[in-house]
């Protein structure tokens, strides 16, 4: 039997290895961490961990849900409902209700100091990343799609802003399996990217024009809620806005940041959101899209949007950057869509600002 003595633990085992590693491996493991409630949770752990959390670089915020001062969740306002999705008289105000949510704590821009809807709960990503004084690249994903479309048809958006828009991408169908495919389709008895007759008759154009602009009003207001989150952090290097149906997306790199920062952001007429400038559109179209993955697109619809020559424009991008930019808006089977769809025939629309 050991003496009694070797029983005990040796006190210089006892130390704590994590106490051994340098701060900047400690802010290494840290940043690929990523997740704010996860870090939030390490900042508890010890007096050190707490002073470096605030330093980390890479920082993700997602929003999983948003409920009303009284607890409950705000339906009326989701544009995902059916009886939402039919009324376009009130499009815009659900729109924007939609979106604003996750920032409700944002100001009014007015300087009362009063919230700009003060009927919702008291959270938003800006208040959170107010702990965070050294953040380089932010991501934040909103609970859910702002943009309210018809069962079954896919739409996905991807944009990138500086000071305004600089380029938009739309891609939009019924997505379907190939095998649910009625028999007697032929693809080859498809035209050689023109749009039929009926695209204009029953309402199809119609549809895509309302998908365009319900997706600016969409990324404007987005753009316009980022304000403050780049200005309490001039660290910024990249930030991404997405939602949690992988629907739309905001992205600003390093560039598109310092423009945004040298530049007064548009005025709109919607105290909510920044001004769309007027835009030239590229729309391209197939009645059917054969996908990789046993995929395929009815109505494979994409929109790529530019501000006008003669609009306002923090940048004009190229020929060759608006393809890159298109190229990689989106992933798997949907970039195969978005590269087979700009080799259809080009259909060229005009926008207004608003």
């Amino acid at each position: 039997m050991h003496p009694r003595a070797r029983i005990h633990a040796d006190p210089a085992l006892q130390l704590d290895q994590i106490d051994c590693l340098p701060d900047a491996l400690v802010l290494l493991i840290l940043n690929k961490l990523e997740d704010v409630r996860s870090l939030g949770r390490c900042s508890a752990v010890s007096k050190r961990f707490n002073e470096l959390v605030p330093l980390v670089h890479d920082v993700y915020v997602k929003i999983d849900r948003v409920v009303t001062a009284d607890g409950d969740a705000d339906d009326a306002f989701n544009l995902s409902s059916p009886k939402a999705r039919h009324i376009f008289s009130h499009f815009i105000k659900l729109m924007l209700f939609t979106i604003v949510k996750p920032f409700h704590s944002m100001r009014n821009p007015s300087g009362t100091g009063r919230p700009v809807f003060p009927q919702l709960a008291q959270h938003s990503p800006v208040q959170v990343l107010k702990n965070f004084s050294h953040v380089r690249n932010l991501r934040v994903e909103l609970p859910s799609g702002d943009v309210g479309t018809e069962a079954g048809v896919f739409l996905k958006w991807r944009a990138m802003y500086g000071s305004t828009l600089q380029n938009c991408v739309i891609l939009g169908g019924t997505l379907v399996d190939r095998k649910t495919v009625a028999v007697g389709h032929d693809p080859s008895t498809e035209d050689s990217g023109s749009m039929p007759e009926s695209f204009y008759t029953n309402g199809g154009l119609k549809l895509r024009v309302v998908w365009t602009i319900s997706t600016l009003i969409a990324a404007s207001t987005r753009h316009y809620l980022l304000q403050s989150i780049i200005k309490d952090h001039p660290t910024l290097r990249s930030l991404v806005l997405t939602d949690a149906d992988g629907q739309g997306t905001i992205s600003m790199g390093m560039e598109q940041l310092k423009e945004f920062r040298e530049n007064q952001l548009p005025a709109s007429a919607c105290s909510n959101r920044t001004q769309v400038p007027a835009c030239s559109m590229k729309l391209k179209y197939a009645a059917y899209l054969e996908l990789p993955d046993g995929l395929a697109m009815q109505g494979a619809t994409l929109v790529v949007i530019k501000p006008s020559a003669d609009g306002t424009s923090g940048g004009h991008s190229s020929r060759k950057e608006t393809e890159a930019f298109v190229s990689d808006a989106f992933d798997g089977p949907f970039k195969f869509a978005a590269k087979a769809l700009m080799k259809r025939r080009t259909y060229l629309l005009e926008m207004n600002g608003f």
